[in-house]
C-alpha cells in the first residue's frame, strides 16, 4: 500500500543479526543491529524529529506556520527539514562548521535554512566538542528569540525519548525474538538510550544497558575530561546532565576510541555490507567487546545510528 507522505516510512527499520562479525572474532552470543539509517533521512532522528513535532502539535506549543529551530549535528536536523517540509513548518537548523559538510547540503536540499557556527578556539574540525556546541547553542536561543520561533530541544523535549519507547523498543523486541539481555548506546542527546530501555524494561525488567561515551570524554561514566573534542559525531558531548537518562539505570559504561569506532565502522561494512557512520562503529565496537566479557553468551542489541554517506569528506573512509 502506497503511502500518503515520506513520514509514514518513518520508523519500522529491519534489523540484522552480525552473526558473520561475531564468528570471525570467535566471541560466543549475537549482536542484533537496527538499520536505523534506512529512515528517509538516514538517521535514527527521523524518529525524534517525528516524536517531538507531533507531541508539539498536541499540546499546542507549537502553533501553525511557525518557525522550528534546532540545534544539530546534522541528523536531527535532517530529520526536521523533513517532517517540517511536509506539515508546512519553516525550520533552521543551528550546526557547528565542526560537523560533516555533507549533512549541511543535504538539509538545505531538503528546504532547511542551515546556520553554521564557527568552533570554538582551539577545536579541530570533524571534532565537536561540549565548547563549541555551547557556541551553538547559543546562537539557537538567539534565532528563536528574533524569530519567535518553537524550539525542538531534542535535549530536553520528551518527545525524543518518547518516539523510541513507544517504536524502537518495541521493533527491537519482536525482532530479538524475547532473545535480548542487553542495549548499548553512544550517548548524544540520551533520547534513545533513555527511551529503549524504558521500552525494554517493560518487557523484560532484568534487561541490561550500557552507555558508550568517546575516551577522554566520559563524564557520565564519572570520568574526568581529558579529550573533549573527538571524531565521534553526534553526540559524546562531555554533558553529565541528560534529561532523558534521568530515571533510566544503566548497568555500565564502555569508552570507545575514535580509531576503535573507525576501524569498527569500516569491519562492518566490509564484513556485513552495512554503511553506517562513526556512532554506528562505536556501537558495535561496544557490543563486541561486552560479548568479550559480561554479556558472553548473550544477545546485544545496537542501533546503526546514521548512513557512512554522511561521512564522505571525513576520515571515516579516507
Amino acid at each position: 500500500m502506497a503511502l500518503n507522505s515520506i513520514v509514514e516510512a518513518i520508523g519500522r527499520t529491519p534489523a540484522v543479526w552480525l552473526d558473520r562479525m561475531v564468528a570471525t572474532r570467535g566471541l560466543e552470543g549475537r549482536v542484533l543491529a537496527k538499520l536505523d539509517y534506512l529512515n528517509p533521512g538516514f538517521s535514527k532522528k527521523d524518529r525524534a524529529a517525528l516524536g517531538i513535532i507531533e507531541a508539539a502539535e498536541r499540546d499546542g506549543s507549537l502553533k501553525p506556520g511557525q518557525v522550528v529551530v534546532e540545534l544539530t549535528s546534522g541528523n536531527m536536523g535532517t530529520g526536521l527539514a523533513i517532517v517540517c517540509g511536509i506539515k508546512g513548518y519553516p525550520f533552521v537548523a543551528v550546526m557547528s562548521r565542526g560537523n560533516s559538510a555533507e549533512r549541511a547540503r543535504m538539509m538545505t536540499a531538503l528546504g532547511a535554512e542551515v546556520v553554521l557556527v564557527d568552533q570554538a578556539p582551539g577545536s579541530v574540525p570533524g571534532e565537536v566538542s561540549g565548547a563549541d556546541l555551547a557556541l551553538v547553542e547559543q546562537e539557537a536561543q538567539r534565532i528563536c528569540t528574533d524569530r519567535g520561533a518553537f524550539r525542538a530541544d531534542q535535549f530536553n523535549h520528551p518527545g525524543n525519548a518518547a518516539a523510541h519507547e513507544a517504536g524502537t523498543a518495541a521493533e527491537l523486541w519482536k525482532e530479538g525474538e524475547g532473545m535480548l539481555t542487553a542495549f548499548v548506546d553512544f550517548a548524544g542527546s540520551g533520547g534513545t538510550f533513555g527511551g529503549v530501555m524504558r521500552g525494554l524494561r517493560t518487557r523484560a525488567p532484568g534487561l541490561r544497558g550500557y552507555l558508550v561515551e568517546p575516551e577522554g570524554a566520559a563524564v557520565l561514566a564519572g570520568q574526568p575530561i581529558t579529550r573533549p573534542g573527538h571524531p565521534i559525531q553526534g553526540g559524546g558531548y562531555a554533558m553529565p546532565d541528560l534529561a532523558a537518562l534521568q530515571g533510566v539505570a544503566a548497568d555500565g559504561h564502555l569508552q570507545i576510541t575514535g580509531e576503535e569506532a573507525r576501524e569498527t565502522s569500516r569491519a562492518l561494512a566490509r564484513e556485513e555490507g552495512i554503511f553506517g557512520g562513526f556512532s554506528a562503529g562505536a556501537n558495535v565496537a561496544a557490543a563486541l567487546r561486552l560479548l568479550e566479557g559480561p554479556e558472553r553468551g548473550g544477545a546485544v542489541a545496537v542501533i546503526i545510528c546514521d548512513s557512512g554517506l554522511k561521512y564522505l569528506s571525513t576520515d571515516l573512509w579516507g
